[in-house]
């Protein structure tokens, strides 16, 4: 079983998807057809939106923390692993991201989570907003890649970049005591969008 697999949102849970829209993975199934967009600068993509001048990762850090009517409706940004894809009417663009970085982000959930592979930081919603919580990586080994006392965003969500290959356990604790944890891989073929971990 792959391991993207292993984070796939309990049956139970099925009916209560969709806060929002997110981006569905590469094995998902296509939809109507239509013409692929125009390839264009991402300095032109983002100019409209007040945006150029960042990297890709200061990019995902800066719209990471928007919400709400702060976000710009009209440009699309998916998280890739190894870059970021802007889209908007105009045409389409992307900025790579650090070689040696993954982008992850987790929408730790109680009650309602939606599906999602690819993070869209101007589209995904989660359902814990403006929520204390501890985030903790560990590897395969039990040795702590990555822990931070933070909390949720406006966007339900708190992104965290990883070193690139490592395999482990995400863990989330709200300040309350409700914990969850989920697998987590930072390779070519894993997930950079987490809505599959339940506090309880």
């Amino acid at each position: 079983m792959r391991r993207r697999h292993l984070l796939t949102a309990a049956p139970a849970l099925a009916a209560a998807l969709a806060l929002s829209a997110c981006t569905p993975g590469p094995d998902a199934a296509p939809t109507a057809p239509s013409t692929a967009p125009a390839a264009i600068d991402a300095a032109a993509l983002l100019a409209p939106f007040n945006l150029t001048g960042r990297d890709g990762r200061e990019l995902v850090d800066h719209l990471e923390k928007l919400g709400g009517d702060d976000r710009p409706s009209e440009l699309m940004a998916s998280v890739r692993t190894d870059h970021l894809l802007l889209t908007t009417d105009a045409g389409e663009a992307t900025l790579p991201l650090p070689a040696d970085l993954f982008y992850v982000s987790v929408a730790p959930f109680a009650e309602q989570t939606h599906e999602c592979f690819y993070h869209s930081l101007t589209t995904c919603q989660g359902e814990l907003v403006d929520t204390p919580v501890t985030v903790t990586v560990t590897d395969e080994d039990g040795t702590v890649v990555h822990t931070a006392e933070t909390r949720t965003g406006a966007n339900g969500f708190v992104g965290t970049w990883l070193p690139r290959g490592t395999t482990g356990i995400l863990t989330v604790t709200t300040d309350d005591g409700r914990t969850g944890r989920v697998n987590l891989g930072t390779g070519a073929d894993d997930p950079t969008c987490v809505t599959t971990l339940r506090v309880a």
